[in-house]
């Protein structure tokens, strides 16, 4: 049996997958080449 709250004051709504094309900062600000992520998220140990 899972244990769960029965309310919860400030609920965080869940986020799923983010899909579709990014609709902000989806240009390149200087010059001719850019990174583009193909991975999934890194986490604090992998960013350095």
């Amino acid at each position: 049996m899972v244990m769960m709250p029965k309310r919860v004051k400030y609920r965080k709504s869940q986020r799923g997958k983010m899909k579709g094309n990014a609709a902000r900062s989806n240009f390149v600000a200087f010059g001719e080449y850019g990174l583009q992520a193909l991975g999934t998220k890194l986490d604090n140990r992998q960013t350095y």
